[in-house]
């Protein structure tokens, strides 16, 4: 049986596993994300004893270089996570192992693994956002992700303002785009507290969340037309947020265009996956490269 390695990188902690799929998985490690070398050697370390891998997949935050013909392919970009712009990943896994090295962007990860295992299974299109201290978004075509110049960046795109609502956004590229108005850091600078860390009547956090959110997502139905949009992160588990981005994204649609499938609760469905669609997403990465 061949044996698939996965490196989840993530702006917080690091997964590393080896396995053939989401029930068998033969050993795993988590460790916090620190520098790119302290980082990058650990996960290096981890592979050490499995000389036999068929692939390495890697679901990396962003934004990544992605074109294999880029000088700078594999690395990331202009990313706020300090000193890690210009950290060279998939080179440092790369250079230690012979097999093929695969890296995408952790939500592209996610919607193949969730493709493949999840969610998605049988539809042909699929959207995977993750509504985290971040927000990042991956669409598949078919179980494969989609590249452009560049991966989707749905975090950054611009949503409308609600009405009476002055709050700044938290984004440091764009203040008040998508990510700065219903990510995790917006909600904690909002409401003063972290999403999973709130408490009592939480009727306005998840009123208000539940609208960016459906603004969002609404750009995401008229411009990708996905079969399914599948959200993860941990803001996702605030409760009752599911139900309510149904709602206001049917109300934000207004009957345009007119679609049922768009009014089905499995059009906007929880990650089957869980907080496993990252890691699940670099084996599933690996798993197409070999």
């Amino acid at each position: 049986m061949q044996l698939f390695g996965g490196i989840e990188a993530g702006g917080t902690k690091v997964v590393c596993l080896v396995g053939a799929g989401p029930d068998d998985i033969r050993r795993e490690e988590r460790f916090p994300t620190t520098t790119p070398a302290e980082t990058l050697q650990r996960a290096v370390d981890f592979f050490r004893p499995d000389v036999h891998l068929a692939a390495i997949g890697i679901a990396s935050f962003g934004p990544l270089e992605l074109r294999p013909d880029a000088p700078a392919f594999g690395h990331i970009t202009a990313t706020p996570k300090p000193g890690w712009s210009g950290s060279d990943v998939r080179g440092a896994v790369a250079a230690a192992f012979d097999g093929p090295v695969v890296i995408d962007t952790d939500v592209n990860g996610a919607v193949v693994a969730e493709c493949k295992w999840g969610a998605g299974r049988g539809l042909t299109s699929v959207a995977y956002l993750t509504l985290g201290t971040g927000i990042g978004g991956g669409l598949a075509l078919d179980g494969h992700p989609v590249h452009g110049l560049v991966h989707p960046e749905m975090g950054h795109v611009t949503v409308p303002r609600r009405q009476g609502d002055d709050f700044a956004g938290v984004c440091p590229f764009h203040g008040d785009c998508f990510e700065g108005m219903a990510s995790g850091a917006a909600l904690a600078a909002r409401w003063g507290r972290p999403a999973e860390q709130l408490t009592g009547d939480l009727g306005a956090a998840v009123e208000t969340e539940a609208w960016y959110v459906a603004a969002g997502l609404r750009q995401l139905v008229y411009v990708a037309a996905p079969q399914r949009i599948i959200i993860g992160g941990g803001v996702s588990g605030l409760p009752g947020l599911i139900p309510a981005i149904r709602t206001q994204l049917a109300l934000q649609l207004a009957g345009y265009p007119g679609l049922e499938e768009h009014l089905a609760d499995d059009f906007v469905s929880p990650a089957a996956l869980g907080d496993r669609a990252g890691p699940l997403g670099a084996l599933a990465l690996a798993m197409t490269a070999a």
